[in-house]
């Protein structure tokens, strides 16, 4: 692989401009595709093999006037003080409000509050419940410009009018904000390399190739039905991974330059030695994005594969058109633009930083190894109290006219009247059936009242609505749930009829059932595939258990801090958190696979370098302190870019997305800083040679996939590289010099 990736980075550099052609044509190409193929997003969750899609599906073909999977708003209104609802004007505001709504698009059904007894006993709230004939995917723009538009008769007569539901929510917008951390990451280019051209490569490569993956996800939208959070989090990811990718190919380049090597050879090494790395950990980053498939959610398995498709993107723009901006900018990129800022080089001969650091952590591995770990087990101690849930308008801001209706109909209700439950009884005498069920239900402790049920004209099915005490995303009325599904299995062996339980709410239990039963067997996965991918590079048994049982503190710790801020509500007003509540269910499996690929990343790009020291013969600790000195500064810089990024997207109005940046910020902190550059040298300091040991049967069984790019430097030190093969290797230096790490 190095050999070939040498190769491609000669070329790319020798043929820049076609090469540069090449990727700008596929921008304007995909550009051209999504201003063309664009379709709507969504955030409806469907769940295949359920009960309750298993119910909804049923609801299609037997009652599609039901609208079961139709999008949803609740309209509330509440009168001021001193007025009520049912007053002439109030309700005369009300009435032109529901007239309204009837006459909407793509409206299949409005109920009138004071016929259906949906005032509350006060008088002061009343609400009216909207289906439409579509799912919310399939709204459109003249559908929702007409439900606000629908508000303003009962404004006007001086009722305060809000709206919940799926109908009412906004498609998301990429946020300005998230730019800032862009800006930071230029900030810590320039000051890593101490160049504006070297700092603005990755950022022009990063650019250039998000652009491609977010218009190919656009254009994939005309095509597939796709989550609105799908391309932010493909964005959030892909931008972090691009500009990292880059980073590392251009200061292995500067180095080769800086070794006296033409600027073709010095593209061609940089992108055999550091380009080998950046596959293999993208490659891991996209098994584990891709694997989420195997969970059986297609909008997680949308997530996954958009963000792998970025990922994947991020990479091969790395490898080919980095290589051919190094040749426009040839050696432009040692140059000092910045006098003050000596781009990583040591002052005065004092060895840098992360030097410094290894020394310090191998002469006290045992404290430093101590500290490090109880100091993740209590940032972790919080996810023992981990809640997973599918938070809808509760978790919304307070100034949003969704958690404004949420709070009016609790108020005037009660919490249980914002998820109510559609139960279906089909076959047999589905009618009769229903009206005994709804008898036992109604006896439930958890249950508020049970409408009567509604056939079809064949009267083999028939639907039921529960009203919960409880609000939709509490442990009370997932309790009920189960019950209700508890007390179907008696009506079906008394009458031979199938209750289900479905709806949004039970939708939505269903979803977080079952993210909770896979993230267990897919950690095991991750983890399992962390272990052989190490063996495989590392050729080892105890470095890539030590990278994956770090690998697992810092999936702790991470749950840990999110569960203090997102849960129980910790510097909640610092990161923006306006309501605490379940974790989204979502969040930690798909932060798994995450977190897993990042961690590899600097694994890599830190151990490669270690595990090459001591294969020449330098002492375990020697080899610690030259894995540090060469890959420490550009993985901290790294790290710090893929934070600032991440941490941009803490300001999305969307609660996922916010959520997936705080922990992904997080998961890079702890992984980089802690795991990777703490406790692992540590580690190794205490085990020594014993890290490096591979029984002889594995080791002959094991390929060699040749990610430190030995093959390559066999090759060019015999004159065969195809290229000017730089200066001769000094002496006790001839392998050494092509090392895999970055420099």
């Amino acid at each position: 692989m190095a050999t070939f990736l040498y190769r491609l980075g000669r070329f790319s550099f020798r043929r820049r401009r076609l090469v540069t052609l090449l990727w700008v044509g596929l921008l304007v190409l995909f550009g051209v595709g999504a201003a063309v193929l664009k379709g709507p997003t969504s955030n409806d969750f469907s769940m295949p093999g359920t009960e309750s899609q298993q119910a909804i599906d049923l609801l299609k073909d037997r009652m599609p006037q039901a609208s079961a999977d139709g999008a949803t708003a609740r309209v509330v209104f509440a009168a001021p003080d001193g007025r009520t609802v049912t007053d002439p004007a109030g309700k005369a505001g009300v009435e032109k409000v529901v007239a309204k709504l009837k006459t909407a698009p793509q409206v299949a059904s409005v109920v009138d509050p004071y016929q259906a007894r949906a005032v509350s006993q006060d008088g002061r709230i009343a609400y009216t419940q909207v289906t439409y004939k579509v799912p919310a995917i399939d709204l459109t723009d003249a559908a929702r410009d007409a439900l606000t538009a629908a508000a303003q008769p009962g404004k006007d007569a001086g009722l305060q009018v809000e709206m919940g539901g799926d109908a009412t929510q906004a498609m998301p917008e990429q946020s300005a904000t998230e730019v800032i951390g862009v800006a930071i990451a230029a900030v810590v280019l320039i000051i890593t390399f101490g160049s504006l051209i070297a700092a603005g490569l990755p950022l022009l490569n990063a650019i250039l190739g998000v652009g491609i993956a977010m218009a190919g996800i656009t254009a994939a939208t005309g095509l597939f039905e796709m989550s609105s959070m799908t391309s932010t989090l493909a964005l959030m990811l892909g931008l972090a991974v691009a500009i990292d990718y880059a980073l590392f190919i251009v200061s292995r380049y500067r180095h080769e330059l800086q070794e006296g090597r033409s600027g073709e050879e010095a593209a061609g090494r940089a992108v055999g030695t550091a380009g080998s790395a950046v596959v293999f950990a993208g490659l891991t980053v996209v098994i584990a994005l891709a694997g989420l498939s195997v969970v059986g959610i297609p909008m997680l398995t949308e997530m996954g594969l958009a963000a792998a498709f970025a990922v994947v993107v991020a990479v091969l723009i790395a490898l080919s058109l980095l290589p051919a901006l190094l040749g426009f900018a040839g050696r432009k990129v040692l140059g000092g633009w910045i006098p003050f800022l000596r781009g990583g080089v040591s002052r005065r001969g004092r060895p840098p930083f992360g030097e410094r650091w290894a020394r310090f952590v191998i002469r006290r591995p045992l404290p430093v190894l101590l500290l490090a770990i109880v100091g993740m087990g209590v940032i972790a101690a919080p996810a023992l109290d981990l809640r997973l849930g599918m938070p809808g308008d509760e978790a919304a801001s307070p100034a949003t006219t969704q958690r404004k209706a949420y709070d009016l109909l609790d108020k005037g209700f009660g919490p249980g009247f914002n998820g109510p439950l559609m139960v279906v009884v089909d076959g047999g005498q589905a009618k009769a059936a229903a009206q005994t069920f709804a008898g036992e239900i109604t006896s439930l402790p958890d249950v508020v009242t049970v409408t009567p049920p509604q056939a079809n004209a064949k009267g083999d099915t028939a639907v039921l609505t529960v009203i919960p005490k409880s609000g939709p995303s509490t442990q009370q009325t997932e309790d009920l749930v189960s019950a209700i599904r508890d007390k179907g299995d008696g009506l079906k062996a008394r009458t031979g009829a199938d209750a289900m339980v479905t709806g949004r709410t039970a939708m939505m239990i269903d979803v977080s059932a079952k993210l909770s039963s896979a993230l267990a067997p897919y950690l095991g996965l991750v983890v399992g595939l962390a272990f052989i991918l190490l063996m495989l590079v590392f050729r080892s048994l105890l470095v890539p258990l030590k990278a994956t049982l770090g690998f697992l503190l810092t999936v702790a710790a991470t749950f840990g801090a999110v569960v203090a801020v997102f849960q129980w509500g910790w510097l909640s007003g610092l990161f923006g958190v306006d309501t605490t509540g379940p974790i989204m269910s979502m969040m930690p499996i798909f932060m798994i696979g995450v977190v897993f690929g990042l961690a590899m990343d600097y694994q890599v790009f830190l151990v490669t370098r270690m595990r090459e020291e001591h294969v020449h013969g330098a002492s375990p600790g020697e080899a610690v302190v030259t894995g540090f000195r060469h890959g420490a500064r550009v993985v901290t810089a790294a790290a710090v870019i893929m934070i600032a990024v991440f941490a941009g997207f803490l300001s999305s109005s969307e609660s996922m997305i916010k959520m997936m940046g705080f922990a992904l910020a997080a998961g890079v902190a702890f992984d980089a800083f802690v795991v990777r550059m703490t406790i692992v040298p540590a580690v190794m300091a205490l085990v020594g040679r014993s890290a490096w040991w591979l029984p002889r049967w594995l080791e002959r069984i094991l390929p060699n996939v040749d990610v430190e790019g030995e093959r390559l430097r066999h090759l060019l030190h015999d004159g065969h590289g195809g290229g000017d093969g730089g200066p001769a290797p000094r002496p006790g230096e001839g392998e050494r010099e092509l090392d895999p790490a970055v420099t």
